[in-house]
């Protein structure tokens, strides 16, 4: 990712998959429910708002990435784009440990 074009957007949002009240994380802009993972296609760069795909971005791997930096690998119901993001703290280990046990690629 390239770093000039992430844009800091980290806010509380209601999870349009799961009604899950998702809070800020208050270190990096939070994009996806904790509680099931899921997120809307918004952006086309991180913090954008520049898609207007709006599809559910589906949680169907994950990525183990350098440093233990763990990436969510998600594919949008509506249009097929495969995008990651990376793990927050308090994402429900369960539900990534299920993921990574049955990836759906």
């Amino acid at each position: 990712m390239d770093k000039a074009k992430f844009i800091m957007i980290d806010e509380d949002f209601e999870c349009i998959v799961c009604g899950h009240l998702v809070k800020a994380l208050g270190y990096t802009a939070r994009n996806h429910c904790p509680k099931c993972l899921s997120s809307k296609h918004v952006d086309n760069n991180p913090g954008d708002r520049a898609n207007n795909c709006f599809g559910i971005l589906r949680p169907i791997a994950i990525d183990p990435g350098p440093k233990n930096e763990y990436k969510i690998v998600y594919l949008c119901e509506k249009c097929g784009t495969i995008k990651r993001n990376k793990m927050a703290k308090d994402d429900d280990m369960d539900l990534i440990i299920k993921i990574m046990s049955e990836p759906k690629f």
